[in-house]
């Protein structure tokens, strides 16, 4: 298991600056997951550990090792992208040993390794099928397998599973957790989906235009967002927050609220709204309100609480569950 470190790494295009500034460790065995919106830097960040983008600035260490100037090859990670990239006249065999064969390594060594690697991942029954006979996971499991054969030290992951429908995508995300959990590697993975953040880290980093905004377990960030940005993007629906005269009652510059803290009620409460839509989940329901006192409202409901548009209620929000932000 072998840790990473970045020490005040920088990159800019020109005068653009992407990364600006990022301390971080990730401890070995770790499973970091990098999440933010589009344009935050994460895939970036994520290349520049890999050695196939070039930092600005700063330093990288991988085990202890100094690796700002290496080589992809020479930093011992392996890489999982967003497209499979499998070869399709190749076997699945083929494909997860392609790396040891272009390596020259023993026929008999790469049977064996193949055969280790396909049992861990469940693949064992389709070695001798073609890309094209496969589903996405499958697919997917099989580049996820040319990157175990090579026994990184860190597992590298860019948006593995954005290619993939909902139902695949959560049976991935339990399969990758696993995997970590077998093969004890350290892993980083790059997301936009705070659901994919949430179920698999160990630890989060929330990135915002470049930046570091917080790093921290999921709850830690669920419980405790250290800034407005991070309150708003950790959790779903994503928190209440309200600026201005909401705010400056409550003591702050900006005041936050989950959904789920809010109760609701058809008699009396802090704010009263009229329901605009409802979301019918199944075990909640997600209401949205209008009111003169605020801006729209997200509460979390009851799955079969009775509701109905036009209806008139009143959210409070739940004792101790309020953020306050200054």
């Amino acid at each position: 298991m072998t840790s990473v470190v970045l020490e005040d790494v920088r990159k800019s295009f020109g005068s653009l600056d992407v990364i600006k500034g990022v301390d971080l460790t990730i401890e070995a065995g770790e499973f970091c997951v990098f999440v933010g919106p589009s344009g935050c830097g994460k895939s970036t960040l994520l290349r520049i550990i890999s050695g196939l983008e070039t930092s600005t600035s700063g330093k990288i260490l991988i085990g202890g090792k100094d690796v700002t100037e290496a080589e992809p090859s020479q930093r011992g990670i392996a890489m999982v992208f967003q497209s499979y990239a499998l070869y399709p006249h190749l076997t699945v065999a083929e494909n997860i040993g392609f790396g040891l064969s272009l390596a020259r390594r023993p026929k008999a060594e790469i049977s064996e390794k193949v055969k280790q690697t396909a049992d861990v991942l469940q693949l064992s029954h389709l070695l001798d099928r073609k890309p094209k006979a496969l589903s996405g996971g499958q697919r997917q499991r099989v580049a996820i397998g040319r990157a175990i054969i090579r026994n990184p030290q860190v597992f590298l992951f860019d948006e593995p599973l954005s290619n993939l429908d909902a139902s695949l995508r959560s049976q991935m995300r339990l399969e990758l957790t696993e995997l970590h959990a077998k093969l004890g590697a350290t892993m980083i993975y790059v997301t936009h989906d705070q659901v994919e953040a949430m179920t698999m880290a160990d630890k989060i980093v929330v990135l915002n235009g470049g930046k570091i905004e917080q790093v921290g377990s999921p709850m830690t960030l669920y419980n405790n967002p250290a800034t407005p940005f991070v309150a708003g993007f950790i959790g779903s629906p994503k928190m209440n927050l309200f600026d201005g005269d909401i705010a400056e009652k409550e003591g702050c510059k900006t005041y936050g609220i989950r959904p789920e803290h809010l109760t609701l009620s058809e008699n009396e409460g802090k704010w009263r709204g009229k329901v605009r839509h409802i979301e019918r989940l199944g075990a909640d329901t997600v209401v949205f309100l209008d009111s003169d006192q605020l801006p729209s409202l997200v509460a979390r409901t009851d799955g079969d609480r009775p509701l109905s548009i036009g209806q008139t209620l009143f959210a409070s929000p739940v004792q101790g569950k309020e953020h306050r932000f200054s």
